[in-house]
């Protein structure tokens, strides 16, 4: 069961993560597309998922956050991504503003997915850590 909710979740993972590249493509390039009934509901459905799935496995591997440091690191970079993603998709009053947002929100994705796969809170930052 664990490996079933494993895959669920990084197929989430990977659709929520290209679900959003597209939306913020179309905010960018001011296409209607962002605003389709479709565009709107999806990313709820996939989220929604996403989420309920992280809840299993850590329960089934039994970490938790602020007991497991790498999990709470991802719980915190989750805040960071949805409060930079609603600037990027909805909330920013310049189109520099939402862009600006959206490039920081791929950022910490991608940090998110890094401390997933090492298990490390510091995820691609601890490579830079190591340059110095």
């Amino acid at each position: 069961m664990y490996f079933a909710i494993k895959h669920l979740h990084v197929t989430c993972v990977v659709l929520s993560g290209l679900g959003f590249l597209l939306r913020g493509t179309w905010m960018l390039s001011g296409s209607g597309l962002l605003h389709h009934r479709l565009t709107r509901v999806l990313p709820h459905i996939v989220d929604t998922l996403l989420l309920g799935s992280a809840l299993v496995l850590a329960a089934m591997i039994g970490q938790y956050p602020f007991v497991a440091d790498w999990v709470t690191a991802k719980v915190f970079g989750l805040i960071a991504y949805i409060v930079l993603g609603a600037v990027a998709l909805k909330r920013g009053r310049t189109l520099a503003v939402r862009g600006a947002a959206f490039a920081a929100a791929t950022a910490v994705f991608l940090w998110i997915v890094s401390v997933a796969l090492t298990k490390n809170p510091l995820g691609y930052l601890a490579a830079l850590g190591g340059a110095a």
